[in-house]
């Protein structure tokens, strides 16, 4: 089985390596960029095709000698050898897991105070600041979509961003002493984040007569006007009942580009989630499920303490990761999404 797969990652990757040196192949930019991105996924598992094949040869050898006699420095090369290729199997298998189809797309993400009043408002805009400093460190682009009192809205813009982010959607609880709180008690608030592939007009389509749009004079806290023409948008898409509205921008134009960028990756949300259920209703997803109850992540201000509830994965960092270093629970969330994928795989064979 393994040497099948073997077989057929070392045939494809020799196919692509002459693809992109390929002057007919270059000269189609298409074509180019999809041998490139091909390339690019498929080389972990040819580089791990690689170090099975020197490991197997290894035990090989070992045991051939073995046959003449005894030596301890063979018996434990062909012990170590063996448990190589054991564990390179297992990463090759992983390397192949089928990829989640919106992965290379770029997000949307929505942060709103949950429970826990004015603290769970402050808690939402920690929570925006920690991911958006996450994505610039790993070098996307944010672009804030709507920045108020308790609720963020921002698009995080770059290859593979959703394949990041999607493991933040979710409601993240935080466990800390109030600014506001003169008796010294300690409060749980939450905040809750929805993580949305970014849909392009092919990936949805949505028919104009089914739009009710809206403008009106955007305001500021308390009900403050803060523009004196209509340039505040609220779009409802009737079907559906999906309702957004956008003020940020002085420019109608703008916000209504804002407010249909946010529908339709929240439409498209929708329909991947329907599909999903209709495929496997117990498959569990991070975003898409429609359930954002469930508490992904607990932020321990006493004991410097995050907790990721799903693969039981504890750091004691608090401080680096709220200003964005989240890479440690990123790797443990994507290789138990490897390893869940790989077993539905097999379940589905």
């Amino acid at each position: 089985m393994i040497e099948r797969l073997v077989e057929q990652i070392e045939a494809r990757f020799g196919e692509l390596s002459q693809a992109i040196v390929d002057p007919a192949v270059i000269g189609d930019r298409q074509r180019y960029a999809a041998a490139g991105r091909e390339y690019s996924a498929l080389e972990p598992a040819a580089k791990l095709a690689v170090q099975w094949r020197h490991a197997r040869d290894d035990a090989a050898g070992a045991e051939e000698l073995l046959v003449d006699g005894e030596d301890a420095e063979l018996r434990e090369l062909l012990s170590s050898s063996r448990e190589r290729v054991e564990e390179l199997e297992e990463e090759i298998r992983l390397a192949m897991v089928e990829r989640d189809p919106n992965d290379d797309k770029n997000v949307i993400i929505e942060i709103q105070g949950g429970a826990g009043g004015e603290e769970a408002g402050l808690w939402a805009g920690d929570v925006f600041r920690m991911l958006s400093r996450y994505a610039e460190r790993l070098g996307f682009k944010v672009e804030p979509l709507e920045v108020s009192e308790g609720k963020y809205t921002i698009a995080i813009k770059g290859d593979g961003a959703y394949s990041v982010f999607k493991f933040e959607g979710g409601t993240h609880r935080v466990q800390r002493v109030p600014a506001t709180e003169s008796q010294g008690r300690i409060h749980t608030s939450t905040a809750t984040v929805a993580v949305l592939p970014e849909a392009e007009d092919v990936d949805i389509a949505i028919d104009a007569n089914d739009l009710q749009i809206d403008v009106y004079r955007s305001s500021g806290p308390g009900g403050q006007s803060v523009n004196t023409t209509d340039s505040a948008v609220r779009i409802t898409h009737r079907p559906s009942g999906v309702v957004v509205a956008m003020q940020d921008e002085k420019s109608q134009l703008q916000n209504r580009e804002k407010a249909m960028r946010v529908l339709r990756a929240r439409l498209y949300e929708r329909a991947r989630a329907e599909q999903q259920a209709e495929l496997a209703a117990d498959r569990r997803s991070q975003v898409g499920t429609g359930d954002r109850a469930e508490k992904i992540r607990t932020y321990n201000f006493g004991e410097r303490r995050v907790t990721d509830h799903r693969v039981k994965h504890t750091a004691h960092n608090l401080d680096q990761i709220l200003e964005g270093e989240l890479d440690e629970f990123s790797a443990a969330l994507s290789a138990d999404e490897k390893r869940r994928r790989l077993e539905t795989q097999a379940s589905a064979r």
